[in-house]
């Protein structure tokens, strides 16, 4: 049940986030509303990406302490494993960008 949970809401999460790329779409006359569109979608490319990358390192780390208190020589693997899901967070920083020169 929890996973089907976690399934919906983070295909709900890429639904956003592609509305907010298609908001942030300026149109040839830039009006007050493309431009709050544009931020808007800004924010849903930082803010959607900081949600997923902080869901994925809180499972990451909640099982990696454990699996370092069993063996210390899994430092490293779950340290690199920690860090996998920041690029999540770079590829919105590269949205918000892409965003913002349009």
């Amino acid at each position: 049940m929890f996973r089907k949970l976690i399934g919906i809401t983070l295909t709900i999460i890429g639904i956003l986030t592609f509305i907010g790329l298609a908001f942030a779409a300026e149109p040839t006359g830039s009006s007050d509303m493309a431009k709050a569109g544009k931020y808007i979608g800004m924010g849903l490319a930082i803010g959607l990406t900081g949600i997923g990358t902080g869901i994925a390192q809180s499972r990451i780390g909640s099982a990696g302490i454990g699996a370092i208190a069993e063996d210390r020589s899994m430092l490293g693997p779950v340290l690199t494993l920690f860090v996998i899901p920041e690029t999540i967070i770079i590829f919105g920083f590269v949205v918000m960008f892409l965003i913002m020169t349009q």
